[in-house]
């Protein structure tokens, strides 16, 4: 019987779940809302509950399923599946692993959401298989995952990646939720992009980007790339802060790590060509010559399927 591996992706919203081919080809794939009522301690019912329930509407047995490889948000001990603290979804202190074994009968092998997606994109996306990957992911905030010759980082105590909250501005920036001020998170993430872009366009009311906050009360990163290609002022000017200091951060991880792929993902990195262009120039203009060689810059390719096949990757691993 060709066994089938299971990923699950847990988001404060919904979680994903896909039974993948041992090669890494999605089966089936689905997702369930998360219930994070009485502080999330129905989330593992409800996965087991769902994987049975569609490997029945499958005519698949149980022993079809190899293993288990799941993202959860918060700060994780990799060894024991343990969540210290996952702030979206209520749990402190929180034996994943141990909870999801007993449920479900198989190992299960847990990792950061973060770190899950950049396998994902190595194993199957962007990073075409090479072992050494720097992803980062633009989104409300900015997350990463560094893989060196094909294993992901962890650290002493789950924090290598944390790339959002590498300082850009060490005096003056604005307000991180880390607590901390002027993290890259504050300037490249889609609410980092809409502060600066709504500071330029109070300073300059004859931008369009000033028309649309009056009429909309934000602006999104793909406004400010449609504006700056249409040659506003204040648009081209937030994008060059924006790729200036996250080129700048890129360029000084890539010369600590020297990556074969450098993979931005994220809704930031679909906001169009014109951000991705910048960047890249910001990024070698500070890259050591020859680590900007070896390494080439890709949108990630995945979308959403990235943390349930990185999960799955995993659970392969984890055999």
């Amino acid at each position: 019987m060709e066994k089938w591996l299971v990923g699950v992706d847990l988001g404060g919203t919904t979680i994903k779940i896909a039974f993948v081919t041992l090669d890494g080809h999605i089966v089936e794939k689905w997702e369930i809302p998360t219930n994070i009522n009485e502080d999330g301690k129905h989330i593992v019912t409800d996965i087991t509950d769902s994987i049975h329930s569609k490997l029945n509407e499958l005519s698949e047995p149980k022993e079809k399923l190899e293993s288990i490889g799941m993202g959860a948000p918060g700060f994780i001990d990799m060894k024991t599946g343990f969540i210290y603290h996952a702030v979206n979804i209520g749990w402190r202190d929180y034996p994943l692993k141990e909870e999801l074994e007993k449920a479900m009968g198989i190992s299960v092998i847990v990792d950061n959401d973060a770190n899950i997606a950049a396998i994902g994109e190595m194993w199957r996306g962007a990073g075409d298989g090479e072992g050494n990957v720097l992803m980062v992911t633009l989104g409300t905030g900015v997350g990463g995952g560094i893989i060196v010759n094909g294993h992901i980082m962890h650290g002493t105590n789950g924090m290598a990646g944390e790339i959002g909250h590498i300082t850009a501005i060490p005096e003056g920036g604005a307000p991180c939720n880390c607590g901390r001020t002027g993290c890259i998170e504050t300037i490249a993430s889609a609410t980092g992009i809409a502060r600066i872009s709504k500071e330029k366009a109070l300073q300059d009311t004859s931008s369009s980007l000033y028309a649309l906050f009056q009429e909309n009360g934000v602006i999104k990163a793909k406004d400010v790339v449609a504006a700056a290609e249409k040659g506003d002022q204040a648009a081209i000017e937030t994008l060059d802060e924006v790729t200036f200091h996250l080129g700048l951060v890129i360029a000084n991880l890539a010369n600590s790590i020297n990556p074969g792929k450098i993979v931005i993902g994220g809704g930031v990195s679909k906001a169009g060509h014109t951000l991705m262009e910048r960047l890249e120039q910001k990024f070698k203009h500070f890259a050591l010559k020859r680590v900007a060689e070896g390494a080439e810059m890709k949108v990630a390719t995945l979308g959403n399927d990235a943390g349930v096949i990185g999960g799955a990757w995993l659970a392969k691993h984890n055999r």
